[in-house]
């Protein structure tokens, strides 16, 4: 179990700023819920979190993530540690859809200069199959397109493909936005499960489903033409029940966003 500590993140693209720093402590064992309206930087700062942020050309960063007390963006660290140990789960399904269900599980080994025998792949597949709630709806058909799953079957497949490589720490970008609703449900259950093994960062809009799978949350904001901040943070039922500052009761209350 690994915890995440993001100091001062401050964040750009080109000359725009969208983050200001923004510090946040994301407990091991816990699910961590970015919420706030569309435009305040919780992607961003999402993506920081692992360093997808500095792929984007014009891209500018300020301060520090670690990970138990290790920063990531320090110089001698490669860049494929920090995704090995940091796993992503985006908003629209992306599995490798002409890969078998099978393959697509075992992807993330290549991709981490991994490897392994075939017994111990097989392994594999099927305790990460069986983490992200899909074994027995796949079992008897793990050589068959990716791609020919549902689409909340191929949102866990990429939850699979996330753990095979044994993350510390999940982050998900909006993993329900493109799922029905019974998918959904399965997914946050899914979630609930996994954060006995593995810390959880999770962006979502939907207001429930962060007072559902979170134990933290923290609230982004970002007023006419600033920079996103962070308003409030804390325990879940605390801040939808008796949140500080009303700019956050009136968010989980649905007045704005």
């Amino acid at each position: 179990m690994s915890s995440l500590v993001a100091r001062d993140i401050s964040a750009w693209f080109g000359t725009h700023q969208v983050l200001d720093r923004v510090s946040l402590e994301m407990a091991a064992g816990e699910v961590t819920a970015l919420i706030g309206p569309s435009g305040c930087g919780k992607s961003t700062f999402l993506r920081i979190l692992n360093r997808m942020h500095e792929l984007v050309p014009s891209a500018g960063l300020a301060g520090e993530v670690e990970l138990d007390g290790e920063d990531i963006y320090e110089r001698s660290r490669k860049l494929t540690d920090a995704r090995k140990h940091i796993g992503m789960v985006f908003q629209k399904p992306n599995p490798f859809p002409a890969m078998s269900i099978y393959d697509n599980v075992v992807a993330g080994l290549k991709l981490t200069g991994v490897k392994a025998g075939k017994e111990t792949k097989d392994e594999l597949v099927q305790r990460c199959l069986t983490s992200a709630g899909l074994w027995n709806e796949v079992k008897d058909r793990l050589r068959s397109p990716g791609g020919g799953l549902s689409g909340g079957q191929q949102q866990r497949l990429c939850i699979a493909r996330s753990l095979a490589v044994r993350p510390r720490v999940l982050l998900m970008d909006e993993p329900c936005s493109a799922l029905d609703p019974t998918s959904t449900r399965v997914i946050e259950e899914t979630i609930k499960e996994l954060r006995q093994e593995v810390t959880i960062v999770i962006v979502t809009h939907n207001m429930q489903q962060a007072a559902r799978v979170s134990q933290r949350c923290a609230f982004f904001l970002a007023s006419q033409g600033t920079p996103g901040v962070i308003v409030e943070h804390g325990d879940t039922d605390a801040m939808f029940g008796e949140p500080r500052d009303q700019r956050t009761h009136d968010y989980v209350n649905g007045r704005f966003g």
